[in-house]
C-alpha cells in the first residue's frame, strides 16, 4: 500500500515530463513553419522585375479647325466697314465654292483700331488718320483634308483685293479616350514581353503581374521624335503619331 503513492507520483512526474517534451517539439515545428512561411513571404516580396513597355500607332485626325483674318483701312470709319462687309461676302463666296457647308463657318465680330498720326518722334499725336477693321472667319469640320485644302489656298482670295491672312490649322483626334484604352492594354503586353526575355535568361519565369502605371501619353507628328516627360498633345499635324508608355512589375517563379 505505501509503494501506491510512490507510483502516482512517479506516473505524474512522467507525464508533466512527457507534456513538457511535447510542448517543447510543437513550439520547434511551429518555429519551423513559421521560419518557412516567413521565407516565402520574403522571397514573394522580393522576387521581381519591373520593366517599361510602350507601344506606337499612326493615326490621322479627324476634326480641324482653321482661321483666316481679312482687313481694312479707311481715312473714315463708314466707309472701313462698308468695304470690309464686301469682303466677307467674297469670303464667304470662295469657301462655298469650295463646298463648305455654311453651318461650318462662324464669323468673329469685328474688331477696330483707331490710327493715330505720329509725330516726329514716332509717337501718337490727337490726329486721327483713319480706321483700320479686321473680321475673322473660322472654319470647324471633319473634313480635314478640306481644311488643309483651304489653308493652303484661300490666299487666291488676295487677288480679289482683300488683304486676307490665313493661319495655321489645327487637327484633332475625337476618339482619345477609346484609343488611350488600347494603347494600355498593348503597352502592357510589351512590358509583360520584355520582363519573359528578361527573365527567361535566367532560367526563371515570370508569374502574375503586381503592379502597372501609365507613363506618358503623347501625340506627335509621324516622324518627329520629341520626347516630354508630361507628355505632348500635337495640333499642327495631319498625320500623328501616338506613343503610350506603361511602369510594370511582375513576379519571378
Amino acid at each position: 500500500m505505501e509503494d501506491q503513492p510512490n507510483r502516482l507520483n512517479f506516473l505524474k512526474n512522467t507525464q508533466i515530463i512527457i507534456l513538457g517534451l511535447c510542448i517543447a517539439a510543437a513550439t520547434i515545428v511551429s518555429s519551423v513553419i513559421f521560419s518557412k512561411g516567413f521565407l516565402s513571404v520574403t522571397k514573394f516580396m522580393r522576387e521581381q522585375i519591373s520593366v517599361t513597355g510602350s507601344a506606337q500607332k499612326n493615326i490621322k485626325s479627324d476634326y480641324g479647325v482653321w482661321t483666316g483674318a481679312f482687313s481694312r483701312r479707311e481715312i473714315d470709319m463708314a466707309t472701313a466697314f462698308k468695304k470690309l462687309g464686301e469682303d466677307l461676302a467674297k469670303v464667304k463666296k470662295y469657301l462655298a465654292s469650295q463646298k463648305i457647308a455654311e453651318k461650318e463657318i462662324i464669323v468673329r465680330q469685328i474688331e477696330t483700331e483707331t490710327i493715330y498720326k505720329k509725330n516726329e518722334k514716332g509717337n501718337n499725336t490727337n490726329t486721327i488718320e483713319g480706321y483700320r477693321l479686321k473680321q475673322t472667319v473660322e472654319l470647324r469640320s471633319n473634313d480635314v483634308d478640306k481644311i488643309a485644302q483651304i489653308s493652303r489656298e484661300s490666299t487666291e482670295l488676295i487677288n480679289q483685293g482683300i488683304e486676307f491672312y490665313s493661319g495655321s490649322p489645327e487637327y484633332f483626334y475625337t476618339k482619345l479616350d477609346e484609343l488611350k484604352v488600347e494603347m494600355l492594354a498593348k503597352s502592357t503586353e510589351n512590358a509583360k514581353l520584355r520582363a519573359e526575355n528578361m527573365v527567361k535568361a535566367t532560367g526563371n519565369r515570370t508569374g502574375f503581374m503586381r503592379s502597372a502605371k501609365m507613363g506618358v501619353f503623347q501625340i506627335t507628328p509621324v516622324n518627329s521624335t520629341e520626347i516630354s516627360d508630361w507628355g505632348m498633345n500635337d495640333t499642327s499635324s495631319l498625320e500623328k503619331k501616338v506613343t503610350a508608355v506603361v511602369n510594370a512589375s511582375f513576379s519571378i517563379e
